[in-house]
């Protein structure tokens, strides 16, 4: 696989737009367990290893546990190993990451409401929406794993 070209160097401000959603994120209301669940999630079903190398070890640093990682890709059959707000935020995270699939669908908007405010909701959304846009990236321009995006 070839590298194609660095952002950075190519499109300097769709770079900045991309650490803005990221900035926004840092101070939305949910824990980086939650955020890093997400980004994980969402880069293994996009199939991109660089951001599931990235986020797990992110992850890990944050106090996540080797056996939730290994088993996110299962969360469902994992009974409990993630809590009933996590599932919620993983089925989110499948549905908008799957978005040609069906979407979002109104049962999981449903039951995300018995967790999460609206205003949460939101945040979580963008953090689905965010990592989606980081893994096209990466997996369009070939970045390798190891190199620094920014």
């Amino acid at each position: 696989m070839q590298k194609r070209f660095n952002i950075k160097e190519v499109a300097p401000n769709a770079l900045k737009a991309m650490i803005g959603l990221e900035t926004y994120l840092s101070k939305a209301s949910m824990s980086k367990t939650t955020k890093e669940l997400i980004k994980i999630r969402a880069s293994q079903i996009n199939g991109c290893a660089y951001c599931i190398n990235v986020h797990t070890q992110d992850a890990i640093k944050n106090g996540e546990t080797n056996q939730r990682i290994f088993l996110l890709n299962a969360w469902r059959e994992a009974e409990g190993i993630f809590t009933d707000e996590e599932k919620i935020v993983l089925a989110i995270t499948e549905e908008i990451t799957l978005i040609h699939q069906k979407g979002l669908s109104d049962e999981t908007y449903s039951n995300a409401l018995q967790f999460f405010s609206e205003a949460q909701i939101a945040d979580i959304i963008t953090a689905i929406i965010t990592i989606n846009l980081w893994n096209r990236v990466v997996l369009s321009t070939h970045l390798p794993i190891g190199q620094s995006l920014a």
